[in-house]
């Protein structure tokens, strides 16, 4: 083999790959491929949000009833199969005809709309660039297109839902097998770390499952206290198709700030369009801010533990981008994502790396870091 010369040599160093310029490769290439098939990495974590609930279920049946593990899961599964089957009976049925009649009379209500906005133009002419005749036929035009083209496509509508009922299914399989052998892959995630970092690791997967656990009991529980008091709200309102809206309100509560807005603004907009009322219109809006209100000052706090009280533009942003990414299945996993992301960053990145215990969200000890008085003069 012959020598290399000094220039040689020097090339050779240049192109030889350092581990900093693999790693770098390497993290491209995983986020590319997450970035490929993220609807089928985020079935797993809806998975671990149904473990999660399982296992609570089975770790209060287990803690009253001193059955064994595995007999205390069956009395889940079938409690939770029992629930969902008497909801579905109780509310699908009328939810379903409401809807229906809801559909069957959406033109009368966009001739009644198109007619208050003729009213409000007449009012106020400078709206008439905005929601004019025009704008209208637009909106409208876009709407029948729209329609058009999901009706056209029903081929491949078809195959959506059978592709979603396959991955519904597995979901639920790798849901019951996560929550029945929990420590078979925390054990397995221990595993693969290095052993320095095991402790670490299972002090963090601890930390990950009880948030999970905390954030899916308190979100059914204020889904359900929320979408009722909404029905009822709307029913002493005498709002037609009151028990649709209330669910939908319940159900749009998983998407924070967004489902609220459209929860709120579109019972409002029915019967805007049915009485032509503002004032009754404007009454159905109060009632949701009240009842929102309530649900954020009072029944959130009691269901959610304080680390689980997520920042508000925190979780504006992951919605965004996990909307994005996803489409309406990132709607409704943007938060608890976020909520893994935070406790990776609490005990990875600030407790470990950082050696903060305290953790973000702590207080100062006034003591240990007394505050920089604003006058610029040197602390006490």
């Amino acid at each position: 083999m012959p020598a290399r010369g000094p220039e040689g040599a020097a090339a050779f160093r240049r192109v030889q790959l350092t581990p900093g310029f693999l790693a770098v490769v390497l993290t491209v290439l995983l986020l590319w491929l997450a970035g490929t098939v993220a609807r089928v990495l985020v079935l797993p974590f809806v998975a671990v949000l149904i473990a999660a609930y399982l296992a609570a279920v089975t770790d209060a049946l287990v803690a009253r009833t001193r059955l064994a593990r595995r007999w205390a899961f069956a009395l889940a599964v079938a409690l939770t199969v029992v629930a969902v089957a008497g909801i579905t009976a109780l509310l699908v049925p009328p939810v379903v005809d409401q809807t229906r009649q809801l559909v069957a009379r959406l033109p009368d209500y966009v001739v009644a709309w198109r007619g208050w906005v003729r009213h409000m133009i007449e009012r106020f002419p400078a709206l008439a660039p905005l929601v004019g005749e025009d704008r209208q036929s637009q909106f409208i035009d876009v709407a029948i297109d729209e329609a058009k083209r999901f009706a056209g496509a029903l081929a491949p509508r078809v195959i959506n839902v059978a592709q979603s009922f396959i991955e519904v299914v597995a979901v639920l399989i790798m849901a019951l097998y996560l929550s029945l052998h929990p420590a078979t892959y925390r054990e397995f995630v221990v595993a693969v770390t290095p052993p320095r970092h095991r402790e670490t690791t299972r002090d963090v997967l601890a930390a990950l499952g009880e948030t999970l656990r905390t954030w899916t009991l308190a979100q059914l529980f204020a889904m359900a206290v929320l979408g009722a008091l909404t029905a009822l709200g709307l029913w002493l309102l005498d709002v037609p198709y009151w028990l649709a809206f209330g669910i939908f309100s319940g159900v749009a509560a998983i998407v924070p700030f967004f489902g609220t807005l459209v929860s709120t603004l579109l019972p409002a907009l029915f019967v805007l369009g049915g009485t032509g009322d503002p004032g009754r219109a404007l009454l159905v809006v109060l009632l949701g801010v009240v009842v929102h209100v309530v649900e954020g000052n009072l029944i959130a706090p009691l269901v959610f533990q304080q680390a689980m009280r997520l920042p508000p533009v925190f979780s504006i942003v992951a919605v965004l981008i996990v909307g994005h990414l996803l489409g309406p299945l990132g709607l409704l996993v943007a938060v608890p994502m976020l909520a893994v992301v935070l406790v990776l960053v609490r005990k990875i990145l600030i407790e470990q790396v950082y050696g903060d215990a305290r953790g973000p969200g702590t207080p100062p000890s006034p003591a240990a870091d007394p505050p920089v008085p604003l006058d610029g003069s040197p602390r006490p």
